[in-house]
């Protein structure tokens, strides 16, 4: 079954909006995981507009689940990897000013840079992932550099989805199949909700993990955390 990986940025965000520690990201994290997801994903910026580093070291110490660290790989980034050492790291090719991740990387250009990056968190036991479009070559390329997993970026899918079930995965299908062939294992993330999800998860092989956050917390506004996360993990098993 496809792993439900819950982001808490924005958890985060509504926190650092009062200061203080309202709500409690780290209780919030145990709870998310009490409900029945199966990873905590956070992504920590240069500015800690949402997620802090002090949070990433003590979400370490916390999660029983597996912990997912999202980021661009700078020093300060890849510093906190080895102290933290988290189930898997998913490399984004964000700029600091960056609202939200927009882009895959490009594999052509970036190749051996990623290359020398995934080899050293290979060697702190790290599971790595790429976040990337669904492009074939830009798939094929991302295999040569060693890492474990790509991270399908869904916001194309998830835009033409009311318009074209079909037409919106076509792309992502062809992508799934070609990571599959070139050896790697998938995962996928952005924009994906309640509404598009089953589909997704339905339609692409191999399937390994979602990472939701943005659509997951709105909808617990609405429907509190344990009952938004139960309806998450029917969407990945009503395939």
């Amino acid at each position: 079954m496809t792993k439900l990986s819950v982001n808490i940025n924005k958890i985060a965000t509504l926190r650092n909006a009062r200061g203080g520690n309202v709500p409690d990201v780290i209780q919030a994290a145990i709870n998310i995981e009490r409900f029945g997801a199966d990873g905590i994903t956070v992504h920590p910026r240069p500015d800690e507009r949402h997620i802090r580093y002090s949070d990433v070291i003590e979400l370490k110490k916390v999660v029983t689940t597996e912990l997912n660290i999202e980021g661009y790989p700078s020093l300060s980034f890849l510093k906190l990897i080895e102290e933290v050492r988290p189930h898997q790291v998913t490399l984004v090719p964000d700029p600091p000013d960056v609202l939200t991740s927009n882009a895959g990387w490009n594999t052509n250009r970036y190749g051996s840079f990623l290359k020398e990056i995934v080899s050293g968190l290979k060697e702190l036991n790290c599971r790595v992932s790429l976040f990337i479009d669904p492009v074939p070559d830009m798939i094929e390329k991302a295999a040569i550099t060693g890492t474990h997993r790509v991270e399908l970026y869904t916001e194309a899918y998830a835009s033409e989805y009311h318009t074209d079930q079909h037409k919106a995965i076509k792309s992502y299908l062809e992508a799934a199949n070609v990571a599959l062939s070139s050896g790697l294992e998938l995962n996928a993330g952005h924009d994906l909700n309640l509404q598009n999800l089953t589909f997704f998860a339905r339609m692409i092989p191999g399937l390994k993990e979602v990472s939701i956050g943005h659509a997951l917390i709105s909808d617990a506004l609405y429907m509190g955390l344990a009952e938004t996360i139960s309806h998450y993990k029917r969407c990945l098993t009503e395939m």
